[in-house]
């Protein structure tokens, strides 16, 4: 028998390539990861914002409906009981110039998704009408299939719900 001895595990060297390797994938694929968590939980956060706002349709059409006008502030406020929630700070109504509607739902400027913020405050998303029949969401402007003179909410595209384009 000669004195040859097998080799039972792996080397320092062999051992350190596999950390260096383990730490080059975690440094691929951690950031894609995240940003898709993200963008899923802001998505998550925008489905209140579009409860909120889906709630002030029939009660606001129906103001209008009765009064051929659009509500007051301290109208509004007794139409639509719930006006904020667990990521919506605020639902503020503003009658447009073009004889139309919006409502904005702004984000809370803590406790949301880093990605409903912009430069500290929370981002926007808005519901408008012309007639209270036919609701636009976010940034239509278009005078045929918009609401011309509404403020354009500020959630990023990616996370709004598909009616809100």
């Amino acid at each position: 028998m000669g004195t040859e001895q097998y080799q039972k595990g792996l080397t320092l060297i062999e051992t350190m390539m596999i950390f260096a390797l383990t730490g080059i994938l975690a440094t691929i694929a951690i950031p894609p990861a995240y940003q898709l968590y993200q963008d899923t939980q802001a998505r998550e956060q925008v489905a209140e914002a579009v409860t909120l706002l889906d709630n002030v349709r029939v009660p606001v059409a129906d103001f209008f409906s009765e009064n051929g006008r659009w509500p007051t502030r301290a109208e509004f406020d007794t139409l639509v009981m719930d006006r904020s929630g667990k990521y919506v700070a605020s639902l503020t109504p503003r009658p447009l110039a073009s004889s139309g509607f919006q409502v904005t739902a702004t984000f809370k400027n803590s406790a949301v998704s880093p990605e409903l913020l912009n430069s500290g405050t929370g981002r926007t998303l808005v519901l408008a009408t012309t007639d209270g029949l036919r609701w636009v969401c976010n940034d239509d402007t278009n005078p045929v299939s918009g609401v011309p003179g509404l403020t354009p909410g500020n959630v990023l595209p990616q996370h709004r719900p598909p009616s809100c384009k």
